[in-house]
């Protein structure tokens, strides 16, 4: 979830949901403006209109319908789809300062809002900790703009070959593509040492 919670079987390591008391006045805001949107907690998407998300982010979670000014459940994330340029503008002028915002590189005018302090680095510090891992015993791949923190923290930062270039700039390396095996692969060659 973005780095909102961390499990360890069924106990809670890390958790920073969006407060619906915090969130409620910028979703009645983003809802005037017509803004399609999804509260998501414990794979629940609750939806101020039915949504039609693009293959990359498609989910077989169960949706409700809801009423964000009757809203009384905090979320793990916020999906937004079919942003515009003014939609952006509009949604970081009027975001609590609580939370952040981010856009995704997958098409649909897609973005994510979150709990400030919900980030992938927070959520694996907070494992790592757990478990008695040090920072620089951690691998992290990924490939899009919401992996930036996770692969700067980590040990070995990783792209995917097909990672938007600002993921590329700031990793220790670049592996194949997703459609390539590129995670598989790497671990075979650098941490089961088979070529």
């Amino acid at each position: 979830m973005n780095g909102a919670i961390a499990k360890v079987g069924e106990d809670v390591v890390y958790s920073r949901l969006v407060a619906h008391q915090a969130a409620r006045p910028f979703l009645m805001a983003c809802n005037e403006r017509g803004l399609k949107i999804t509260a998501e907690l414990n794979h629940i998407h609750y939806e101020n209109e039915r949504l039609h998300f693009s293959n990359a982010h498609k989910t077989q979670s169960p949706r409700k319908l809801v009423d964000f000014s009757e809203h009384l459940i905090d979320s793990e994330k916020i999906f937004m789809v079919e942003l515009t340029s003014e939609d952006v503008i509009f949604i970081e002028n009027n975001l609590p300062d609580s939370l952040y915002f981010v856009m995704s590189r997958e098409g649909n005018g897609f973005g994510m809002i979150m709990h400030r302090e919900a980030t992938k680095a927070k959520a694996i510090a907070a494992l790592a900790n757990f478990w008695g891992i040090r920072q620089s015993e951690i691998v992290a791949f990924g490939d899009d703009l919401n992996d930036l923190d996770l692969l700067e923290f980590a040990g070995i930062g990783v792209a995917m070959g097909n990672a938007v270039d600002e993921v590329k700039d700031v990793v220790d390396c670049v592996c194949l593509g997703n459609d390539e095996d590129g995670v598989a692969r790497w671990l075979a060659e650098n941490v089961l040492g088979v070529v």
